[in-house]
């Protein structure tokens, strides 16, 4: 008989925080312009923001909402959440009024917060809720939710994609063992991609580098003033970097560049070579729900031109009858937050995650992105529901009907491009649809391309739209 294991930690989120304070409580976790962090600070302003949630009734599975543009505090709250077991969920800031009120009923939280723009309770501000006494963490499972992100569904509504300590943990790896120099994050810090640099980068006790807008200008400036050695970026960013002029800067200290997220074509990577000739490419294809799925290292990018490469380490990946990707792995979400038909739906009998990319593989098992299984439209490495977007356009009084489809691109993966049936007598614009946008859906779900057309193609019987129709005009 084997005895049972004792003494083995569970795989939790503030541990990271925990463990690199103690190793290297110096050195600097977070850069935003000229405000730095160390991790020893930020885990004190961490283990104060967790005392003042406890002190606000926040338990174990609550949620913890924030609402701010990009900034250090950021930090401190996920990592307070990760202490007391909430579930930090940030929104995206430029959510318009309409859209914030749907995710704050739906994620029904305990506590709201954000920056001073926000015009939510700030960081300083909850700290004076501090209890005069240290009040007890509760215990964490490590298959709690750590994280909830929304991401947009089907039906136009998004949904709260739960991620678990585990997952989380098993997404950040082991880390080098090593101190790396800082690395420029590009995300927004409501996106799944910024943690997964950040956190890996705050186990191995590395500084990232937060920056308020992903411009050449900006990204070019930090990657010199940092000497950073690693960069990702989508394809429009590495595009704008590449036609970016260069040449006041020192940019021989960049050794990997990493990107994905959109189709990553054999021009860009040609055009990263000559402007980066020291630096590796490598190109990942993943999704919030699933973490990475497939890696392409730099030995293939010139063989393979076009493809994601081979399954992530740990993932089994197959596909279903109509060629759409379908991946297990350790690193799947948990779930969608109080929707048990869309998380049965995500998922086929034998519990593979349907990823709704289309895909084709060669004789050595790579893959290539062959499209979408679905109606999302994948744009910059942001998820974006048609019909989300015709709700809105719908109320257009310039127009008697709209429909929205995405519309490959070759740095954007696709674009946001709605097909509209003016009135009688009325004048669309491209610029008058934004415009209209503005109020009710955040900025990269607006058309950016715009198709004026007699009528749209539905289904007779439902009056569905015929995206397949609209897809073969375009």
């Amino acid at each position: 008989m084997v005895a049972a294991v004792t003494g083995v930690e569970p795989l939790l989120v503030g541990d990271i925080l925990r463990s690199t304070a103690a190793r290297v409580p110096d050195n600097v976790a977070v850069w935003h312009g000229e405000r730095s962090i160390t991790f020893a600070e930020a885990e004190r302003q961490a283990d104060a923001l967790a005392q003042a949630l406890l002190a606000c009734g926040v338990e174990r599975g609550d949620r913890v909402v924030w609402i701010a543009a990009t900034c250090i505090d950021t930090f401190a709250v996920q990592f307070a959440c990760a202490f007391v077991g909430a579930i930090f969920t940030p929104l995206n800031p430029k959510s318009t009024e309409s859209e914030l009120a749907y995710l704050l009923e739906n994620s029904d939280p305990k506590v709201v917060m954000g920056d001073a723009g926000s015009g939510r309770t700030i960081v300083n501000e909850m700290l004076e809720r501090r209890p005069a006494t240290t009040l007890p963490l509760p215990e964490i499972d490590e298959n709690d939710p750590q994280v909830m992100f929304y991401t947009s569904g089907t039906t136009g509504r998004p949904k709260g994609c739960l991620v678990s300590h585990r997952a989380q943990r098993l997404r950040t790896g082991p880390g080098a063992a090593w101190v790396e120099k800082p690395s420029v994050v590009m995300f927004p810090l409501f996106h799944m991609a910024s943690w997964a640099r950040i956190l890996t980068w705050c186990l191995q006790g590395s500084a990232v580098v937060l920056i308020d807008k992903a411009d050449a200008e900006t990204i070019v400036r930090e990657i010199d003033r940092h000497r950073s050695e690693v960069f990702r970026g989508i394809p429009a960013v590495w595009r704008r970097i590449c036609e970016f002029d260069r040449s006041g800067y020192d940019l021989s200290c960049l050794r990997h560049a990493e990107t994905g997220t959109s189709k990553v074509t054999p021009d860009l990577v040609a055009d990263i070579r000559e402007a980066f000739p020291q630096a590796d490419i490598s190109v990942a294809y993943g999704a919030t729900e699933s973490w990475l799925v497939c890696t392409m290292g730099p030995d293939d990018m010139e063989r393979k031109p076009g493809a994601v490469g081979l399954p992530s380490p740990s993932v089994l990946l197959k596909q279903g009858d109509d060629g759409e990707i379908l991946v297990k792995s350790p690193y799947l979400f948990s779930g969608y937050f109080r929707n048990e038909e869309a998380t049965a739906a995500a998922f086929d009998k034998d519990g593979y995650f349907r990823t709704g990319d289309l895909a084709e593989i060669d004789e050595e098992g790579y893959y290539t992105i062959a499209g979408r299984a679905g109606d999302l439209i994948r744009s910059g490495g942001e998820w974006v529901s048609p019909q989300e977007v015709e709700a809105v356009l719908q109320g257009h009084p310039a127009l008697a009907d709209a429909a929205v489809i995405g519309v490959p691109h070759a740095d954007w993966g696709q674009v946001v491009t709605a097909f509209v049936v003016p009135r009688e007598g009325e004048i669309v614009t491209l610029e008058s649809v934004r415009e209209f946008c503005k109020s009710s859906l955040a900025p990269h779900k607006h058309p950016r391309a715009l198709e004026i057309v007699a009528n749209i193609p539905r289904t007779p019987t439902t009056g569905q739209v015929q995206r397949r129709k609209l897809e073969t005009a375009s």
